[in-house]
């Protein structure tokens, strides 16, 4: 299994999110950064009961992830864009 990398955040980037969040009542749009991201790029409602489930479920992988935060940000935007409705 992958572990995280830190500082990457590409997943509370790149991709939308239709879950509430604090601080975005309504979700969160793709490519705009999550307001709970911290200045590390850490999420500050890591283990918090207030994190949106997609979030505490997604795992990190290297079909998703890729070698560098650059290329995750590239894969998760791509996927996003195809999981548009057309």
């Amino acid at each position: 299994m992958m572990e995280c990398r830190r500082g990457c955040a590409a997943c509370c980037i790149a991709p939308s999110i239709s879950s509430p969040i604090p601080g975005l009542p309504h979700g969160k749009p793709a490519g705009v950064p999550c307001p709970q991201l911290d200045a590390e790029l850490g999420c500050r409602l890591f283990g918090s009961p207030l994190r949106p489930r997609v979030c505490g479920e997604f795992q990190a992988e290297l079909a998703i992830c890729g070698g560098s935060r650059e290329e995750a940000l590239q894969v998760i935007t791509l996927l996003e864009q195809a999981s548009l409705p057309a």
